[in-house]
């Protein structure tokens, strides 16, 4: 059964993951920041269970939706050539995420997730987005992430 701490630390796992990403890029540069995040998307994404069914918050047109880890990993550190207008969303400078929980649903192996993630660059300007996760605890009892739904909050016109 995954409990609601099990999300807490999914998330915590997530963000500290992606910082040290950035970090890893600022300091080895692009191959080590690549296969750092190769290493946690494996820990941390259940692409070896099928396809993820992952929306990056800045992506769009024909790259839109990454359902395997080729492109999720494109998205985090960008330089692919088949994915030509991807920076790398990992590799921007991050030195702090949070979350903030709208609401949750568990049932049995699998739950869900929904709310807000800030993200605070090295300059301390802090971005927010809406974000949705999908969890899967695997054949040996990890949870892995099988949905990932970001996207920057609605602005009215």
């Amino acid at each position: 059964m995954i409990t609601e701490d099990d999300l807490a630390a999914a998330r915590v796992a997530w963000g500290e993951g992606l910082v040290s990403i950035s970090k890893a890029y600022e300091t080895d540069g692009i191959q080590q920041a690549r296969d750092l995040a190769g290493r946690i998307l494996d820990a941390a994404y259940g692409y070896d269970m099928g396809p993820v069914l992952f929306k990056p918050t800045l992506s769009g047109g024909r790259t839109t939706f990454r359902t395997s880890r080729k492109g999720a990993l494109s998205y985090f550190v960008g330089h692919d050539p088949d994915y030509p207008k991807d920076a790398g969303f990992a590799i921007r400078g991050w030195r702090k995420t949070e979350s903030e929980t709208a609401a949750s649903f568990i049932e049995g192996d699998v739950a869900m997730w929904m709310g807000w993630m800030r993200f605070t660059d090295k300059d301390g300007q802090t971005i927010q987005t809406d974000k949705t996760f999908g969890y899967k605890k695997d054949a040996q009892g990890v949870l892995r992430i099988v949905l990932h739904h970001s996207s920057l909050p609605y602005e009215p016109c």
